[in-house]
């Protein structure tokens, strides 16, 4: 019935019985029962990984996306079979949803490698989904594409326009001064998420589209579609008929995720003026195909790479005007010779003619690269005896004024004494102090979660105060703002230098110069290392998943990911 060395579709990866005719004969059997026909059963098979949930508010519109996927997929001549995954709901996990990133990254991994299918198709949005799925098809390597739901559209509210989540922030900043009241917050909130899709502003769900179609692995125009427009549906369709083409031309992701591609995916990072969560992805995805990211070689990269979209929170604008300036087309224009243009994309052509065949027209979300919106990149890597494995700063969506600041160190030991003490009206701290959290890291925490934007003490939000220098071993959202220093490495947990910070230390942040420095003699330093004791492990870390996570997560500056996971022999490349 069956060669050994014929394995498409349905006759990929047989059960094992001990008899291949009879594995083969019985997979048909049960296929049957879902009533395909025996043409049906000779077709490629492309998988559909499945992400909804209800606990996913974001990724609502999949089902409906599934259904257009199917129909590109059959109109091709394949077979489309849809299958769950883990999906992660950022505001419904605890304690973070990033903990659970290299969950589904085996999740997704395990069912597309034991399943029989010659392509898949990875639906994903809500921000660890999609990087998630492309570590898991880095890891697989069999034809893949990535298909976003897209970004919500915005609302209003007393005639302001309003997004998730920057305008969640800065709404939230607003009640805790109490420029508003119980009431008004109330009916600002059922304004902030009114679609479905993922936070329209340049927040991790979306710099991680962007970057994902400009390292060619999403079907060109896919990455800022709203959710609920037409021309989603229309790319679903397109993508399931792809998948098709390159299950059987062998297009696989590590023909498409090389170095000089994963450079231009950073290239649109800094010139977006992405999340900082995106380099942490991306840097993940890179290590499951043996590519070492270089920070401070990117750091050199975003010197010379401007952040070109007025897009919130670095801009004023929302994901769907991008869209309709033509979405990441006229980044990728304007950024064409900081680029590789021979990258080849998941349409089997070159990043350089897709660009060339997308239509221009005038608009003003993108600037050029003659007059940008800031003249470097959006992300600066710092380095110092705070940080002396590198920490990470959004300067473009920073307070000028504090990107050179010196003060006093205000520190909180954990996330539940933040909780604690951060409103507290005794609390010593005042407008030109440095809040420090620690043990917010991707052991100390656990999981790594996007606490960094420390909230402004509310004594001294009352009294107009809108930032501060913060500093953390934890993330932030794509979608706040202020001068924060994030990833800071070593954590503080396994005993870097942020777990010997003392309240009144002096802290110095240089960003111009990328230093951040404890302003302690260095034998203080020792002296403090030497009494330093790590933090009692969190409850349930003697078994399971949790146990697994502690002991094999790697630091912010290499993904995050578990060491377990990643190729055994690892190239150091350093984007270009």
């Amino acid at each position: 019935m069956e060669e050994q060395g014929n394995s498409r579709g349905l006759r990929r990866g047989l059960t094992h019985y001990g008899d291949r005719e009879f594995s083969l004969f019985l997979r048909k059997s049960f296929a049957k029962s879902m009533g395909y026909t025996e043409q049906d059963l000779d077709r490629p098979v492309v998988g559909i990984a499945n992400t909804s949930s209800g606990f996913n508010s974001c990724h609502r519109s999949i089902p409906s996306l599934i259904d257009a996927v199917s129909r590109g997929v059959m109109y091709a001549g394949g077979l489309p079979v849809e299958f769950p995954t883990i999906s992660l709901g950022e505001t419904y996990l605890n304690p973070t949803s990033m903990l659970f990133r290299n969950l589904m990254s085996i999740d997704t991994e395990e069912m597309v490698r034991a399943q029989p299918m010659d392509a898949v198709v990875l639906i994903g949005g809500c921000d660890k989904t999609v990087p998630a799925q492309l570590m898991a098809a880095a890891s697989v390597n069999i034809p893949a594409i990535s298909l976003v739901v897209g970004p919500m559209l915005t609302g209003s509210w007393r005639g302001e326009r309003l997004g998730a989540c920057t305008d969640c922030r800065r709404q939230w900043g607003r009640y805790r001064a109490g420029e508003l009241d119980d009431q008004q917050i109330m009916e600002a909130s059922g304004e902030l998420a009114t679609t479905a899709g993922t936070c329209m502003v340049m927040g991790t769900a979306s710099t991680m589209a962007l970057m994902t179609e400009a390292l060619g692995m999403m079907w060109p125009g896919g990455a800022a579609v709203p959710a609920v427009h037409a021309q989603r549906l229309r790319i679903a369709e397109l993508t399931g008929a792809r998948a098709v083409k390159m299950a059987e031309e062998g297009l696989t992701p590590k023909q498409i995720m090389t170095p000089r591609a994963f450079s231009n995916a950073f290239r649109v990072l800094l010139a977006v003026g992405g999340s900082t969560n995106g380099l942490v992805h991306m840097t993940a995805v890179a290590g499951r195909l043996g590519i070492q990211v270089d920070l401070n070689a990117l750091d050199l990269m975003g010197r010379n790479t401007p952040v070109l979209v007025d897009l919130k929170p670095s801009g004023q604008h929302y994901m769907e005007d991008l869209h309709k300036a033509g979405g990441l087309a006229p980044i990728l224009r304007e950024l064409s010779p900081l680029l590789h243009l021979d990258c080849m994309t998941v349409t089997g052509r070159t990043l350089g003619e897709e660009i060339d065949d997308a239509p221009t027209w005038s608009q003003k979300i993108v600037k050029s690269i003659q007059s940008p919106l800031s003249s470097e990149g959006g992300i600066a890597v710092l380095t110092g005896n705070l940080a002396p494995d590198t920490a990470i700063i959004k300067q473009s969506a920073a307070t000028a004024d504090l990107l050179v600041h010196e003060g006093r160190a205000v520190v909180f030991e954990s996330l539940e004494d933040l909780e604690n003490r951060i409103d507290d009206p005794n609390l010593e701290v005042e407008e030109d102090d440095i809040l420090v959290l620690r043990n917010a890291g991707p052991k100390g925490a656990p999981g790594m979660p996007e606490s960094g934007y420390i909230p402004i003490p509310k004594k001294l939000a009352e009294a107009g105060v809108k930032d501060m220098v913060r500093i953390s071993d934890a993330r932030m959202s794509g979608t706040a703002f202020g001068t924060i220093v994030l990833h800071v490495c070593p954590e503080a947990a396994i005993g870097g230098p942020l777990a010997f910070v003392h309240d009144g230390d002096r802290i110095r942040l240089d960003v111009p110069n990328r230093r951040i420095d404890l302003l302690l003699e260095t034998q203080i330093l020792e002296e403090r290392r030497v009494m330093w004791n790590p933090p009692t492990p969190p409850t349930g870390s003697d078994r399971g998943y949790l146990r697994i996570h502690l002991e094999h997560v790697e630091q912010a500056n290499r993904g995050c990911d578990l060491d377990v996971l990643k190729p055994k022999v690892v190239d150091a490349i350093t984007p270009e």
